[in-house]
């Protein structure tokens, strides 16, 4: 139950922000355990927290999961069927990724191919 809750309201009065003492918030927050258990059991994809970082860091998304998979530039463009200085020249932002090519990376490093916009 939240207690000592503090509501930040916008300029028409209406609720725009809670504000709850630190202690509520630590039990109330899932742990990475339990959110990785929903994920788990909701067949979802889950990665390190290194990877997402890198993510959302701007690295290029096929070097991020071609390294996540442990995969060389090689054998990820074999196994995608395309020439390893194409694939190397998509990992250094200096060549556009045609959809027929996005979807074979994408196959070849096991995800979704919107995972690679």
């Amino acid at each position: 139950m939240l207690t000592d809750m503090q509501a930040i309201r916008e300029g028409d009065g209406n609720p725009a922000f809670a504000v709850i003492p630190w202690q509520q918030h630590v039990q109330l927050s899932p742990t990475d355990e339990a959110l990785f258990d929903v994920a788990a059991a909701e067949n979802e994809a889950s990665f390190p927290r290194e990877l997402v970082g890198r993510l959302l860091a701007g690295c290029n998304l096929v070097q991020v999961y071609r390294q996540h998979r442990g995969m060389t530039l090689a054998e990820l463009a074999e196994a995608a069927g395309v020439k390893p200085d194409c694939l190397s020249q998509i990992e250094d932002g200096q060549r556009a990724v045609t959809a027929g090519t996005r979807a074979a990376i994408a196959r070849a490093l096991r995800v979704d191919p919107d995972d690679l916009d």
